[in-house]
């Protein structure tokens, strides 16, 4: 058969070809990101500092590929992302579940160490509930206590002593509330309270103990004035009867 014959049925074929491939790019869904390929864009973003961007990432490949070897290590810098973003709620919950799902983990002295950092950044104000702050204690007291040899045990002690000092702060304030409503009886025991279970933190315990002081003898006078005005009040009332 002629050359000449052919070329036209050649032409048609690649025609139809590159329509295939046409077609293709139009309607069938781009190929999907491999884990390797996921978890490395995640590592970008984070030395990149665009923490949203990891956390899009990591949460991708956790998403799709939850058996990955991959996914483990993005787990965790999932969790670092939302801490180093700030997002301190989120962080706590996403090193709690880390821990939860790998508790024989290398790194479980870290996660417990950052769940505890991740804890006492949440606290804002001393003149709020201290709660938070013993859950953070508890945990770098974890650390101090069950991996004693590890890099984090300095910094877990440092910050227990943060704790405290904020949750000794916190008692002084209610203490002192009381003061200026005049419930002196009310606060002496604030203070005295301080006194009893915060002498780790000597700066404010002995504050608290001069206040402790000038409380009790504040509240033993007027308790002392009232008593007197009633008796007073009840002899007026017997004269008044005669």
């Amino acid at each position: 058969m002629p050359n000449f014959f052919l070329r036209p049925w050649i032409l048609l074929t690649l025609l139809l070809l590159c329509g295939c491939g046409i077609i293709d790019m139009i309607y069938l869904p781009p190929a999907e990101d491999t884990a390797q390929e996921l978890y490395e864009a995640g590592n970008d973003a984070m030395s990149e500092k665009n923490y949203v961007k990891a956390v899009e990432y990591y949460n991708k490949l956790r998403d799709t590929y939850p058996f990955s070897p991959y996914t483990l290590e993005a787990e965790l810098s999932l969790a670092d992302a939302y801490f180093l973003d700030e997002e301190y709620e989120l962080a706590a919950e996403t090193y709690k579940d880390f821990e939860s799902l790998h508790p024989r983990h290398q790194a479980i002295p870290y996660v417990v160490y950052q769940t505890g950092m991740s804890l006492m950044k949440q606290f804002r104000s001393i003149d709020r509930a201290t709660t938070i702050l013993e859950e953070a204690h508890a945990n770098f007291n974890r650390v101090c206590t069950m991996y004693p040899d590890t890099p984090y045990v300095l910094g877990a002690q440092e910050n227990m002593l943060k704790c405290r000092k904020l949750m000794a702060e916190h008692e002084l304030y209610i203490a002192d509330v009381f003061w200026h409503m005049k419930k002196y009886g009310v606060a002496w025991k604030r203070y005295d309270y301080i006194v009893q279970n915060f002498s780790d933190v000597p700066e404010i315990a002995d504050h608290a103990k001069e206040k402790a002081l000038s409380a009790y003898r504040l509240h033993t006078e007027t308790e002392a004035k009232s008593i007197r005005e009633e008796r007073e009040g009840s002899w007026k009332n017997w004269f008044k009867w005669l």
